[in-house]
């Protein structure tokens, strides 16, 4: 399979742009719904990278919209089918630069937290705990070493950064004063729901799923929907079965490859990021395909 042309930033000028995040362009179409493209930008500690990776906005598409399609049941997401890409981009050209990572979703109002669910003990939640027994103030029990299956998947939010700037892990309580008891509950159930699910999916196909991200909107109703991406290798941490070891950080699938690269250079971790060779672009660019492959079969 040839690997699409890159595209690092679309470029739609019949549509309103709203602005550009660290992976997504996002258009306004009406009042009622927005055109999201995903490019292949990568971003690692909270840098985006200035070369884009080949195939990966694809990827997120792909990756993303089977799960929003497979967790109906658990929550609704904010995908529309009231409008086709046609009819929004009429002109072929421009449309052919945003297929297959392009799509038309329902117009709600983000909830200001990042949703993280830690399955296992790795990243910052292990060096948190390797200094304090917690995890984003989360009691774990001793003895517990890297890598390792947490008892139960845990809760822990982060409040929502600019781009260019860190998000910071929040409690809770934090979430419950932003956006109030029973939203801040819901959301936390339904991250472990998610998360619980996907996971054990997941690992029948040969992936381990330690971490991941959700986001959230509300609708006028205030109907709660998953909205972005959702358990992709961008937002989750996804480590091969069969390469599973505690006690070490396990290799990934997703972008902790370009992580590890990105420590091995003498970088401060601020913008500009680093010019990537070749072979570490395509080599990201493979590890996505591996794990839609492995997840879809697509």
């Amino acid at each position: 399979m040839t690997a699409p042309a890159a595209l690092y930033e679309s470029s739609l000028p019949h549509l309103k742009l709203l602005g550009r995040g660290k992976v997504r362009d996002m258009y306004e179409i009406d009042d009622q719904h927005l055109l999201i493209v995903t490019s292949d930008r990568m971003s690692a500690f909270d840098v985006i990278m200035p070369d884009p990776i080949p195939g990966k906005g694809q990827v997120l598409t792909r990756v993303s919209n089977f799960w929003f399609n497979k967790m109906q049941d658990v929550i609704p997401n904010h995908l529309s089918n009231d409008l086709s890409l046609a009819d929004v981009i009429p002109d072929e050209s421009l449309r052919q630069q945003v297929e297959g990572r392009a799509i038309i979703v329902k117009r709600l109002k983000p909830l200001p937290v990042e949703a993280i669910v830690r399955g296992y003990l790795i990243g910052s939640g292990w060096k948190d705990y390797q200094t304090s027994g917690k995890v984003c103030g989360i009691e774990l029990p001793s003895g517990l070493q890297q890598a390792q299956q947490l008892p139960q998947a845990i809760y822990t939010p982060s409040s929502k950064a600019e781009v260019g700037t860190h998000d910071e892990n929040i409690t809770y309580a934090d979430t419950v004063a932003l956006m109030g008891e029973e939203i801040a509950a819901k959301v936390r159930d339904v991250s472990i729901q998610l998360y619980t699910t996907a996971a054990e999916y997941a690992r029948e196909r040969g992936i381990i799923i330690a971490d991941t991200k959700f986001e959230f909107g509300l609708d006028d109703a205030g109907t709660l929907y998953l909205i972005d991406e959702a358990l992709t290798p961008d937002s989750s941490r996804f480590w091969p079965v069969e390469q599973y070891q505690v006690g070490i950080s396990p290799p990934s699938f997703d972008k902790q490859y370009l992580r590890d690269y990105l420590e091995t250079l003498d970088w401060n971790k601020t913008a500009p990021g680093p010019k990537l060779p070749d072979e570490v672009s395509q080599q990201c660019s493979a590890k996505y395909r591996e794990a839609e492959l492995k997840l879809i079969g697509a």
